[in-house]
This record gives structure tokens, sequence and C-alpha cells, in this order.
């Protein structure tokens, strides 16, 4: 199959045949007819499918083929807001836009991203002039909302990407919000990655009829990709993982780390070792972000340590190799981690190092993908058998504190995260409301530790699921 065949434009199918693609994902073969068909889609696809063309290449088509877009002649002149994606990171956000530019490039339609952490007079100035598309995340377009300098009352087609992370991170009434201000009659498409109950309740409360598909197993990992446990004592991870990278010779390494002070602190022991490596996480500026993300992809940076707030941010083909220097708090993220690697066909390897305080932590994600990992011991790094888990949350920021940092909406104005656990908020407008989210996954109950719960006792109780706070921020 070709994406001629998919009843696309001539204009998209060229723009697809210039980026070196020829035929169309599963997701891609089932999503673009779905969506050209004008109805509601609720998608769950595996990350690295393809998904952003599964819906980017129909809502291009839609828009620049029917009456309005057809009178379009060119990409420059006045035009109102028709289609709105909402994304839960910067990055996934900036991602975003330049696929829907790329495949766009041979229309009359234009875009614009719009997310905090930078200034928002230019995006002020770009959302005047009027476009056709709008790349956001939640918090930051709410911003706009709130000053009145964003249109959304012609909105046609409403792309909730990664809703579940967006859930996760706490953006639900973000979204609500937004949801408020759109015209009630819309064609709305919602993908994620996995189905949670509140994604079901979501979908429930949004989509009309909605056709419904999942090119993967719910939870599963890609099968192309080769995932392997290397047991270590927790003091040996990083002459570890210095040694693998050096023995191996892999020069484009994706590595996670549970916090942001873990992130800064290994790529100082890595540049000592002599290991290029830059952080990306929510304390840095969004230059730094774009700086590190585009080094790495260019492949002149060898090593990228980054916190979850990028697990789903970033789209490098044949990204050869990730490496989960902490285990995550929350099974499915391991999923979204390791789905960096092994994308769109490609083989890749996913290496994690586990020590004592996490045996439960590789249990529970052994139970998510229903499997049990292999484990490799390697020569002069053997774990201390002897060894006794200590709790993870006093080696991450103090009692109380599972990551140990807030970063709020990413330098937007924080509703609900204050300041987070001996983190900031990335800077910004003044908050709405004061309080502090331990890790930015802003729980629906329990404790923050060190502000005012939604729910619960403030001083650092037990959130959703075990330690959901996230070192990521709320991704503004």
């Amino acid at each position: 199959m070709s994406f001629s065949t998919l009843g696309l434009s001539e204009a998209l199918v060229r723009a697809v045949a210039e980026t070196g693609y020829t035929s169309p994902t599963p997701i891609q073969q089932q999503a673009i007819p779905a969506v050209l068909n004008g109805g509601d889609l609720l998608a769950g696809a595996q990350t690295g499918t393809g998904k952003t063309a599964g819906f980017t290449l129909p809502l291009l088509h839609r828009l620049s083929t029917d009456a309005v877009g057809s009178k379009l002649t060119s990409n420059k002149s006045p035009r109102a807001i028709r289609a709105l994606i909402l994304t839960p990171t910067r990055e996934l956000a900036a991602q975003v836009e330049e696929s829907v530019r790329v495949y766009g490039k041979y229309t009359n339609l234009n875009s614009a991203v719009i997310f905090g952490g930078v200034g928002i007079n230019p995006q002020i100035k770009q959302l005047k002039h009027g476009i056709d598309i709008l790349v956001a995340t939640p918090g930051r377009l709410l911003d706009h909302m709130d000053q009145g300098t964003v249109d959304l009352t012609k909105i046609e087609i409403l792309v909730l990407d990664e809703a579940d992370r967006m859930l996760d991170m706490g953006f639900i009434r973000d979204i609500r919000k937004v949801l408020a201000k759109l015209p009630p009659k819309r064609q709305n498409l919602l993908f994620s990655a996995t189905f949670s109950d509140e994604i079901k309740a979501l979908a429930d409360g949004l989509l009309d009829k909605p056709a419904t598909i999942e090119v993967a197993r719910r939870n599963s990992t890609v099968e192309v990709i080769a995932q392997k446990i290397h047991p270590v004592d927790r003091d040996k991870k990083h002459p570890m993982l210095a040694h693998l990278i050096k023995s191996n010779n892999w020069h484009q390494v994706l590595v996670f780390t549970r916090t942001k002070h873990g992130a800064n602190k290994l790529v100082e022991q890595l540049e000592k070792d002599g290991i290029g490596a830059m952080a990306i996480h929510g304390n840095k500026s969004q230059s730094a972000r774009t700086k590190a993300l585009s080094e790495f992809k260019d492949n002149k940076l060898q090593v990228l340590v980054a916190t979850d707030i990028a697990a789903r941010g970033i789209d490098i083909d044949q990204l050869p190799h990730v490496v989960n220097y902490d285990l995550p708090n929350v099974p499915e993220d391991y999923v979204h981690r390791i789905g960096r690697t092994g994308r769109a066909g490609a083989t890749g390897e996913a290496v994690s190092l586990v020590c004592v305080d996490e045996h439960q932590m590789l249990k529970d994600i052994e139970k998510l993908i229903k499997q049990t990992l292999p484990r490799d011991v390697i020569p002069g790094f053997e774990p201390d058998p002897s060894a006794r888990a200590q709790p993870i949350q006093l080696r991450s920021g103090g009692p109380g504190h599972r990551n140990g940092g807030g970063g709020g909406r990413s330098g937007g104005a924080p509703r609900n995260a204050g300041g987070g656990n001996g983190g900031g908020n990335g800077g910004g407008n003044k908050p709405r409301s004061a309080g502090g989210n331990g890790g930015g996954g802003a729980p629906r109950t329990g404790g923050n530790g060190g502000g005012a719960p939604r729910s619960g006792n403030a001083g650092g109780g037990a959130p959703r699921s075990a330690a959901q706070h996230r070192s990521g921020g709320r991704g503004r």
C-alpha cells in the first residue's frame, strides 16, 4: 500500500515522498481514512508507530481541500484557526508542528506552535496575523485565552495527542477549560499510547460515536526492542554506564534518570570520563533544551540525559540505545521511555541498570508488560548479595520527596503547581494558586511534600499511585 491509495491530495503525497517514506504504517493505514471520513476517532498506538503523520496528513488534506482551504492563494493571508492540536510537552509540540510544516509545505496552509518557557509576545504577534493549525501545550494556551490573544471560535478539528500523558501530568482541568471555549460542532481525535480508565472516561465525554483503532497490545513494548536488565549496586551505576558506553562503542545514547538533580550530576560525571553529555529536563531553559536535543538528533552529542519530560518528546530515527539509569516510579513510563528506540520498524536496545532499591519497581514493570526481562550481570560490577534496599525518596531530595524537583508548567503561570519539591516554576508569570506539586505530576490525592495538595496531607503523603510525582514539570 502507498500513501497515494489513502485518498490524500497530490500535494501531501509529494511532500511525504520527499521525506523518504513510501509505505504507510499500520496506524496510518487505519487512521488516515477514518479522519478523512470526518468522524471522531479514538486511537491507541504504541509510541514510534508513526501516529503523528496518522493525524497530521488527513487534517492537512481536509483543511486544504474544503471550501475555505481551496480559496487560499498563499499561506500568508489572514485566516482563522481551524485546527487545534494539544500536546503535553514543549518538545512534542515542536515536533508535531514541524511535521505539520513539512507535510503541508505544498499547500497554502500555515501553522504555529505555542508553549511556555519562552516569551509570549512573539506568539501573540504570530496569532494576530492568523494561522490555520495551532499546536499548543495546555498551560500556555490558557495564558493566551486569559489575555484574549487567541480565538478558538472557528475550530473545526481538535486533536489530543498523548492524551494519557496529559492526564498523568495533571492537565485534565486545563483541557476542560479549553474544551469549554471550542465550538460544539467539531471533529475530535484522541490519540493515546495507553488506555486507562481515565482515558476511557475522557473519551466517553469528548467523542461522538468514534471509530476505534488500536494497533498494539495495551501497554506492550515494541517487539523489535531488545530489553535487558543489568543488576548493579546503587553506587556503581555511573561507572557501569561509562563502561557500557566505552566498551560497546555507543555513539548515540538516551539515558533516563529519575530526578533533575540526578541528570545534572550524571552529566558532570560522564564529562569527567571524557564522554560528551548534556541534560534535558524541566529546570533547563527552552533554549538549552532545544540546543541539547538538536545536537543529539544531529549525532553531535554522544549522550543525552533526560527526565521523563522527554519520554514522549524525542523523535529520532534509528536511535540505537536507551538506558534506564533509574527505573521510573510509574511502570507505564518504562514503555514510553524505551519506545524512543525501535521506531518505525527499526531495531533498538533498551538497557536498565537496576539496584536493590528498585526490585519492586522492576516487578511492577514486568507485571505490566507481561514478560520477565533477562538479567545480565556485567563482570566487575557484580551486585553485593547482602545489600539492603533503601527508601528511594531519601535519595531523591529529602524525606517525602519522590522526585525532588518541581519545574512548574515550563515557564508559564502555574495554576496548581507552586514551586515543587526542591525545584522552581520555570519562571514566568505569577502563580494563580500557591502550593507545590512534588515532581510536577499533579497527584490527585495524597500529599505533595511542601505545598497544598488537592486532597490529603500536605507533608509528603502517598500520591495517587506509588510515587506518581514526575520530575519533568507539567510540561508546559
